[in-house]
């Protein structure tokens, strides 16, 4: 019975090794996406200024430029 201890142990740390990992990964990439959402600045972009009758002609709903 001594043997089985160890190697369930092991495999409880493994386990734990993994989810502290993937935890990392999640912060991290959270981190991430925060600092380039506030670090960019987006410029205007060109867009159709007036309504369009051809389909696929998207337009801002409202103009910043």
């Amino acid at each position: 019975m001594t043997r089985t201890a160890p190697a369930r142990s092991q495999w409880v740390h493994r386990l734990w090794v993994l989810a502290a990992v993937a935890m990392v990964v999640f912060v991290g990439a959270n981190a991430h996406l925060v600092y380039v959402a506030v670090s960019s600045e987006p410029g205007c972009v060109a867009h159709l200024k007036d309504k369009s009758g051809t389909p696929g002609g998207y337009r801002a709903a409202k103009s910043a430029c």
